[in-house]
């Protein structure tokens, strides 16, 4: 199961930048792990998890296999896109196929590199982009709109059902504010994902700062991280050069580089984990004397469903889930020791997966 975060942003903000330090990331961790093929526009980064080296330690793995992220270069956006402008179909199109939306903004001020607007103002820049996809969004929801009418008064129900939804996104678009804050009732929710709204993505603004202010941000990041707490959003902040940089280090010489500025992770680390949380994912562990491996699944998987993610055969002859949390994994000292301390739990067909459960699946051939 793949999940893939688009990274989008106005030209000469740095992103092709961050997005060229992610693959230098990717081909450094191929060594180590698998599922790290690139192509031109994708990167496919291991999420960072601590928890699968104790893991291993304690289930005698031979290798250690993360989760991982994909992260797509979308190309750049400019004013008028949803008219066509620029590469504006191109990138419409790429926007659409991805779950969840990294927004890179200009935070910092060089005079080497030009901005297309021509001054340094990330809020809009931010309105840039989003209009844009707002617009998008309001004419694709506009031809709609008279085609489910007529179902509608044909008495289908489930074309007034998202008549209904459409109309209430209509009037956020129309008011200048994204889809994604359209109020839905649960039962509602794959009805609006079926709309394919770009504003409907979720959002992580990922401020581009000056390598002097890559520890703690600076005035121009302070008003995007605003921004996004009063949309519910989330925000980062990070260095692209700095990136760039440490990309190609060892893991010691990465090491003595953060901490010579003042950083405790990298910001690709972070913006890794923040992608991760963005897409409201968990991460259930298998251990075993072959691997300790992460999986990734939607907050709210169910059991038989997890076990799907590996095999779809385990998930066809789903029987139980013997559940063990991490904690308890790690205090018993592994598997057997958290069975005979009565930590291991048998989990049916309902069991919804746990972030840090360590899992190993029966299933019926």
């Amino acid at each position: 199961m793949g999940f893939k975060c688009g990274i989008v942003g106005l030209p000469n903000v740095g992103k092709s930048t961050l997005f060229n330090a992610l693959t230098e990331t990717a081909a450094a961790q191929a060594a180590n792990y698998p599922f790290c093929t690139i192509e031109p526009n994708v990167g496919e980064v291991a999420v960072p998890d601590p928890r699968l080296d104790m893991l291993a330690a304690l289930a005698k793995s031979a290798a250690i296999v993360p989760t991982r992220l994909t992260f797509v270069d979308i190309a750049g956006l400019v004013r008028g896109a949803s008219q066509g402008e620029g590469l504006g179909n191109q990138f419409l199109a790429h926007i659409r196929e991805v779950d969840a939306v990294a927004h890179v903004v200009r935070c910092f001020e060089d005079t080497d590199v030009t901005h297309v607007e021509g001054r340094i103002d990330p809020i809009a820049d931010i309105e840039t982009v989003e209009t844009e996809l707002m617009l998008a969004d309001l004419e694709s929801l506009e031809r709609r709109v008279d085609a489910l009418t007529k179902k509608a008064k044909g008495g289908d129900r489930e074309a007034k059902g998202t008549l209904e939804l459409v109309h209430r996104a209509l009037a956020l678009l129309r008011d200048g504010k994204p889809a994604r804050l359209t109020e839905r009732k649960v039962e509602e929710e794959r009805t609006f994902h079926m709309l394919g709204l770009l504003t409907a993505l979720p959002v992580l603004y990922v401020c581009n700062v000056d390598e002097a202010s890559a520890a703690s941000g600076n005035a121009f990041s302070q008003k995007v991280g605003d921004r996004a707490k009063a949309q519910g959003a989330a925000a980062i902040v990070i260095s692209a050069k700095i990136e760039a940089e440490i990309a190609v280090l060892s893991r010691e010489e990465r090491t003595d580089y953060l901490d010579a500025l003042g950083l405790k992770e990298a910001g690709l680390d972070r913006l890794i984990g923040a992608g991760y949380a963005l897409l409201d994912l968990v991460t259930f562990l298998t251990a075993g004397p072959k691997e300790a491996r992460a999986w990734t699944v939607k907050r709210g998987t169910k059991a038989p469903q997890a076990a799907g993610v590996i095999h779809s055969d385990f998930e066809r002859g789903f029987v139980r889930a013997e559940t063990i949390a991490y904690e308890d994994y790690v205090a018993c000292g592994g598997e057997a020791g958290a069975r005979d301390a009565g930590k291991m739990r048998l989990e049916g067909k309902d069991y919804v997966v746990q972030d840090g459960d360590v899992m190993h699946f029966r299933f019926a051939n």
